[in-house]
């Protein structure tokens, strides 16, 4: 094990990569990361809060209509109880974490457009052209 290390330190000393990343750029790329996992954390949370209230909503007709209407107690099984139910949870949970993360993703670029024009000491807005009225 030894020899392994020797060999993989002499080799790193060989080499001529002597490149290190800027702070600016470590920075930008963590707090992106960073805020990916956090729109991600967030559309999850959210999905589930509503895949719950889905379960209620959903379960509670479907239990009592099995029971008091003759159709569909004469044709719809647990199986099927259980696959309308998971159904509905389901799509619920996918279609309240997709908005979610795309609530996050039009936030965050906006916010970072925001900052790009404070950066930029500029004024950029629509219909509004950036030019210097000169009275001659």
């Amino acid at each position: 094990m030894a020899a392994n290390v020797v060999k993989w330190w002499r080799k790193r000393r060989e080499s001529n990569d002597f490149m290190i990343a800027s702070p600016r750029e470590v920075n930008a790329e963590e707090r992106r990361a960073i805020a990916a996992k956090n729109c991600a954390d967030e559309a999850a949370k959210a999905g589930a809060k509503a895949a719950a209230i889905a379960f209620i909503v959903v379960s509670i007709p479907t239990v009592v209509g099995v029971r008091m209407i003759p159709w569909a107690k004469a044709n719809l099984n647990h199986t099927a109880q259980a696959l309308i139910v998971s159904a509905a949870t389901v799509a619920t949970y996918f279609i309240v974490s997709d908005k979610t993360i795309l609530e996050c993703a039009r936030v965050t670029s906006y916010e970072r457009i925001q900052a790009e024009r404070i950066a930029d000491k500029r004024d950029v807005y629509p219909g509004r052209e950036n030019t210097l009225s000169l009275a001659l």
